[in-house]
């Protein structure tokens, strides 16, 4: 059996096993499972088949990963993380089908907070701006605020205006 071959009886993926990526699997199944990037800017994109694909994001690259699931009697599961693919070595978080995870910017369950969360982002691309160069911060506030049963603040172009030139200046 050839190393590929035994890694994927193990469920890993070798072709990514040692590279610098953070490594998304998506899957559709129509009205069963659904997993699928809302924003990310990609590296890399391996079709695995007709269902399946991978999404490879470099080191400090944020992308929102939705995860969907349902059954014969409606939604079982819904999920929404806005995630920074992390450096090797780096510390990171577990996240299902995000190999080998990544520092978790928002984490929301249940689909009227991810339905939320999607608002919120698409109210952020509304306004021009690119949801993958937001504050990794206002991320971090929606979450918690949703998380908390509250609103979280509007994401403005003067705080993102703020947000790029503070990262100009840091060394």
């Amino acid at each position: 059996m050839s190393s590929a071959t035994t890694a994927r009886a193990r469920g890993n993926a070798l072709p990514f096993a040692c590279d610098a990526l953070t490594h998304v699997e998506l899957t559709h199944i129509e009205k069963r499972v659904e997993n699928w990037v809302r924003f990310g800017h990609e590296a890399q994109e391996q079709i695995l088949d007709r269902r399946r694909r991978i999404f490879s994001f470099r080191p400090g690259s944020i992308f929102a990963f939705v995860r969907w699931a349902a059954n014969d009697f409606g939604t079982i599961a819904s999920h929404i993380d806005i995630l920074r693919a992390v450096a090797p070595g780096e510390a990171c978080q577990t996240v299902p089908f995000v190999r080998p995870g990544g520092e978790i910017l928002l984490r929301v369950a249940g689909w009227p907070k991810v339905e939320q969360v999607l608002r919120h982002i698409d109210a952020v691309e509304e306004a021009g701006i690119d949801a993958c160069t937001v504050a990794p911060d206002h991320w971090r506030h929606v979450g918690n605020r949703l998380n908390a049963g509250e609103q979280p603040r509007a994401y403005t172009t003067a705080r993102h205006r703020a947000w790029l030139r503070r990262q100009e200046i840091r060394p």
